[in-house]
């Protein structure tokens, strides 16, 4: 009786474990890992579908489990920064838990692996994007002729951007992308807000940050870049309108301009046909605060 009664208790609180698992999403990383003899698994696609039963099985005990993105290069790095034997299940479990911590994590929540997948590598650019940008901005340094700490100063022109330009949008669902060609690599960011409670505007605080920083970057190098921003509100048309980056501050694209940008295909520069339903226009004022200041770095 009290071995049953052991046994049931022990069942409960696994349920009560959060568990993750590091997934390799493509075929060169799980080539990668074949590498180990301990690393049993020799078909990438069997591979795949084999987490994704597990994945269910999980989840039908009642477990939350989330899914990390395994990366064998910073897996072999963690392993040789730690003196452990990469061909050894517990190092790739310690790996894992490590990346459950620090690295880009998605809960499964009973979605196809196919569909989770993107997701993850998704969430993997995004967190690396950040990551680029925070620490180019805390790297750079002071201004030479006044002192100011020019990371600093470029996240606070930042943030008033970002500010002014989601008041002066209007009601509705606003999804904002900003690009700037930085010199190593171009990076991107996307904020979402919608209408929230009172009036105020909802808004997913981790977005706000990277791509406040990601814009924070442009302005402290001053490198080509833009951004774009479209309205969807209830009984009105979509509206599209965009600035480039001049200096600290945002110059108004023409709706021509705007209009050129989201027709016209990236890849072989062929116009395409627009969306129906679209506005594409200028952008309202944003007033003092989205004007290049007299002094830049």
């Amino acid at each position: 009786m009290a071995h049953t009664e052991h046994n049931t208790m022990r069942r409960v609180l696994r349920r009560e474990i959060a568990g993750t698992i590091g997934l390799l999403t493509d075929e060169q990383d799980f080539a990668a890992m074949r590498r180990y003899r301990t690393f049993t698994f020799d078909d990438h696609r069997t591979y795949l579908q084999q987490v994704e039963a597990l994945l269910r099985t999980l989840a039908s005990q009642g477990s939350h489990t989330t899914v990390a993105l395994f990366d064998p290069e910073e897996y072999a790095e963690f392993c040789a920064a730690a003196g452990l034997d990469p061909d050894a299940p517990a190092s790739r479990t310690r790996f894992t838990a490590e990346l459950a911590a620090t690295g880009p994590t998605l809960p499964y929540e009973g979605q196809p692996l196919a569909d989770l997948v993107p997701d993850l590598v998704a969430e993997a650019v995004r967190q690396a994007t950040w990551e680029y940008a925070a620490t180019f901005l805390a790297r750079i340094g002071s201004c030479a002729s006044c002192g100011e700490d020019i990371g600093r100063a470029a996240f606070t022109q930042a943030a008033h951007l970002v500010a002014r330009i989601l008041d002066t949008a209007g009601p509705g669902e606003r999804h904002l992308v900003c690009s700037v060609s930085a010199a190593a690599e171009s990076l991107m960011a996307v904020l979402r807000a919608g209408d929230g409670a009172e009036g105020m505007t909802d808004l997913d605080e981790s977005e706000v940050l990277e791509f406040t920083t990601v814009l924070a970057l442009g302005i402290a190098t001053q490198a080509p870049g833009g951004l774009v921003m479209r309205t969807s509100a209830s009984g009105t048309t979509d509206r599209v309108y965009g600035w480039r980056l001049r200096g600290a501050g945002l110059e108004a694209l023409t709706a021509s301009e705007v209009f050129d940008a989201y027709c016209t295909d990236v890849e072989s520069g062929e116009l395409v046909s627009p969306e129906s339903g679209v506005d594409y226009c200028t952008p309202p004022d944003l007033g003092a605060e989205g004007q290049t200041p007299g002094h830049t770095h």
